[in-house]
């Protein structure tokens, strides 16, 4: 686990110049870019939330896109359109912001559905069509998607067809007292957010993701622990305060997920508590919980959490 080792440690300490405190945000982020999955970030405006992304694809040195959505953004906004060329007279294909590696789609929420719709294919099979015409994205392609979620009004809440094409969904709280402290001491020096190009980061070697990536595939995994996972996301499906339960796709992202915690962690070789520290972002956003027990204060993280308590550990 050389690689994802030594990756883990280079982007915390470079992410650790600009993002004060975060260490949960930092940690999935980085997992979801391994897994070569998307990450759905749910927090407050001003959190560090758009901070963190830009700031991780210029350690790994991914290209950077970013949609600002609103109400009025068109399909064509995010994957491109054909535009006729007068002085050829054919058409070419002009491409949207997803034909990039790193793509920030900030208020996700705020995209009219047919829009939201536009991403379902890039998210899942990384490629877009366009007039009949297939166009396969970048390899390293990954949404990191943000949602505001205190803010209603003129917003379209993501259908679950949606959610389940993200890996994960990182809650980002407020930072400790002590964190915001510090912040204002940096803000104090000198650092300024806005001027990111301006902040001295060392890229990761060339080739480094790509090995760590190769690493976590190769990490072992024991029978028994396949039939934890599964029994775990079944248990969702007939749990009484939900009114929906994972599918075999979140089943399949928290093997993934797991895999990419053990591998930051040194091992090679998968166990239970790996499972359990990455079932609740990689559930949380899957499960709706039922309307007489969301007016009780239920929320999908202790639910997932009563499930994990209740399924037996492998021996």
């Amino acid at each position: 686990m050389d690689a994802v080792v030594r990756l883990t440690q280079h982007v915390r300490q470079e992410m650790g110049k600009v993002v004060v405190g975060q260490e949960e945000l930092k940690n999935q982020c980085l997992v979801a870019l391994l897994s070569q999955g998307h990450a759905l970030l749910e927090g407050v405006p001003g959190v560090a939330k758009t901070l963190a992304v830009k700031t991780l694809s210029r350690i790994l040195g991914l290209d950077f896109q970013r949609v600002q959505c609103t109400s009025d953004l068109m399909p064509a906004d995010i994957v491109g359109t054909k535009i006729l060329n007068l002085s050829t007279s054919t058409f070419q294909l002009h491409q949207g912001p997803v034909f990039t590696s790193l793509l920030l789609v900030d208020e996700v929420n705020r995209m009219p559905p047919r829009t939201q719709a536009a991403l379902l294919e890039c998210m899942q099979e990384r490629q877009v069509t366009i007039d009949g015409d297939r166009h396969v994205l970048s390899p390293n392609f990954t949404v990191f998607a943000t949602q505001n979620p205190v803010d209603f009004e003129g917003t379209y809440p993501l259908p679950e067809a949606q959610l389940d094409r993200f890996l994960v969904k990182i809650d980002v709280p407020y930072p400790a007292a002590k964190e915001e402290i510090q912040l204002l001491v940096n803000v104090q020096n000198g650092f300024d957010a806005d001027h990111l190009d301006q902040i001295e980061i060392a890229t990761v070697e060339a080739g480094l993701l790509q090995q760590a990536r190769e690493e976590i595939r190769a990490v072992k995994v024991q029978e028994t622990l396949f039939a934890y996972i599964i029994e775990i996301a079944r248990r969702t499906r007939d749990w009484p305060a939900l009114s929906l339960g994972s599918s075999p796709r979140a089943a399949v992202n928290l093997l993934t997920f797991s895999k990419a915690v053990a591998a930051m962690d040194g091992r090679d070789y998968l166990i239970p508590d790996d499972i359990k520290h990455a079932a609740l972002p990689v559930f949380r956003h899957r499960v709706v919980v039922k309307p007489e027990a969301d007016l009780e204060g239920i929320t999908p993280d202790q639910v997932i959490q009563d499930v994990i308590r209740a399924v037996e550990l492998p021996k």
